[in-house]
């Protein structure tokens, strides 16, 4: 039993964030010369040294194709590919190996599932559901199933703080509803969406649900098995590895029932021109020769996130928010988009009468790297009456000191622009 002198809690030592930043060399590059800053991680992180070396490793002393050759380096570079395969596994607390496919991106993995699970469930009249808040990669893939089969597409819909309208969302679910489809963090907005209680009341009426985790993954630990998702869906290249390597996630049942997304190699066990007969899980969803050392660089980025301690990095990231959002808030003609009492370390915002466009471009020749658009979600900013925002996002290596120089450059565009 806790005694009452100790309901105090101490501090959690503060993340050594000047030993992270030494692990990510691109940090220590001028832009305009002035020491860069950057933040839009959302859009892609940047790299340390582990990730650039293990990629760097498999070209330069075990390339080889996997899973064909019986020679050193085949076999070699076979076992890295798997030993990512299981670090993915750990990293997302997935039952099995197997239930772990590697694709492209988040993107991918969504279209493989629009075009296999969705094709096989999907009929005239059903209905999938997304919410408000999505990327257009959560949106379009399920709208071309939708309109190929003659089903719907159904929005939860979300409050002016960007928050998801979960009593909506209830009861939008029902006998017509064939998968739920969200985002466990928004892109947009940085909302965290209360994924756990959504999946309860979708399976409580047989749905299943697909996260797209692609901006949760850098943030904290994930466990699908806890979460309960029948599926999950990363991208490597928001969570400190390369680009053009993802993973969907999937559980095993539902990838057992699945047909194929690509025909060729490795994903058969027999072909004749009369028949051809699949190989197991995972190989059937990987055909073709993969992105061998994307996998193994992405297996490196989760090498460093062990390293790395959650609650520290939380607490970090959250101090960040908190800092960018007082200080943005403070400066006249400022507006924040996107103030859900739940938030990954995303802030954006509208500067009134100067366009997200200029200030972003005031801020690059500060060194500063914040993302100005509609960030592939225009449903958001149509839903909030805006055409684009100037967004910054954050990670473990950005510092205070980074949030005064942006916090700098937009009192500077409000001075260009008057």
């Amino acid at each position: 039993m806790t005694s009452s002198t100790s309901a105090v809690r101490p501090l959690a030592p503060a993340l050594d964030v000047a030993r992270i930043r030494r692990d990510f060399p691109i940090l220590q590059t001028r832009v305009h010369g002035k020491p860069l800053v950057y933040l839009d991680s959302a859009a892609t992180s940047q790299k340390p040294r582990g990730v650039i070396g293990a990629v760097e490793h498999y070209y330069s002393a075990e390339n080889a194709n996997i899973h064909r050759g019986v020679y050193y380096l085949s076999e070699q570079a076979t076992e890295a590919y798997e030993a990512a395969r299981r670090k993915v596994q750990g990293f997302l607390n997935a039952r099995e190996a197997r239930e772990v496919l590697f694709v492209r991106s988040t993107t991918e993995a969504i279209n493989l599932l629009a075009y296999t699970f969705g094709r096989a469930r999907v009929r005239q009249g059903d209905e999938v559901v997304v919410s408000a808040m999505e990327h257009h990669s959560n949106i379009v893939p399920w709208q071309m199933l939708c309109e190929a089969v003659g089903a719907r597409l159904r929005v939860i819909p979300m409050s002016d703080a960007g928050e998801l309208l979960v009593d909506e969302y209830q009861k939008l679910l029902g006998g017509k509803t064939r998968l739920v489809a969200l985002s466990h963090v928004s892109n947009a907005l940085g909302t965290i969406n209360p994924v756990r209680e959504m999946i309860v009341q979708a399976h409580a009426q047989g749905v299943p649900v697909l996260l797209d985790g692609a901006q949760a993954a850098a943030h904290g630990k994930l466990d699908v098995q806890e979460l309960d998702c029948d599926f999950y869906a990363i991208s490597g290249h928001k969570m400190f590895g390369p680009t053009g390597i993802g993973v969907l996630y999937g559980k095993a049942a539902h990838l057992e029932a699945m047909p194929p997304f690509h025909g060729g190699g490795d994903m058969i066990r027999s072909v004749t021109f009369e028949h051809t007969e699949y190989a197991p899980l995972p190989a059937k969803f990987e055909a073709g020769t993969p992105h061998i050392a994307g996998a193994i660089g992405l297996g490196a980025a989760i090498d460093y996130l062990r390293g790395v301690d959650w609650d520290q990095l939380a607490a970090h990231e959250a101090d960040l928010l908190r800092h960018a959002t007082e200080a943005l808030a403070a400066i006249p003609g400022i507006t924040l988009v996107g103030t859900a009492r739940r938030k990954a370390a995303v802030v954006s915002f509208v500067l009134s009468g100067v366009h997200a466009h200029d200030v972003g471009t005031i801020a690059d020749h500060q060194g500063i790297a914040i993302r100005a658009g509609h960030h592939c979600a225009q449903p958001v900013m149509d839903r909030l009456g805006i055409p684009a925002t100037a967004r910054a996002s954050f990670a473990l290596y950005n510092t205070h000191e980074e949030v005064e120089a942006l916090v700098a450059a937009v009192r500077r565009a409000r001075e260009v622009f008057g």
